[in-house]
């Protein structure tokens, strides 16, 4: 896979955690322990999306 390819894959999986933490935060049956695992992984991910760009 390149690393271009990687990186796509990242950005996808982030804006699914994106709409994923939103979705939870309207929804009054998600518990904010997992509202915040959910935006830890999200960081996660953008960090390595950046680390990746800068080459």
């Amino acid at each position: 896979m390149s690393l271009t390819i990687h990186i796509q894959e990242l950005q996808k999986k982030h804006r699914t955690l994106s709409a994923m933490v939103e979705e939870a935060q309207r929804s009054p049956g998600v518990s904010d322990h997992d509202i915040a695992r959910m935006k830890k992984q999200k960081l996660h991910l953008k960090e390595e999306i950046e680390r990746l760009s800068r080459g």
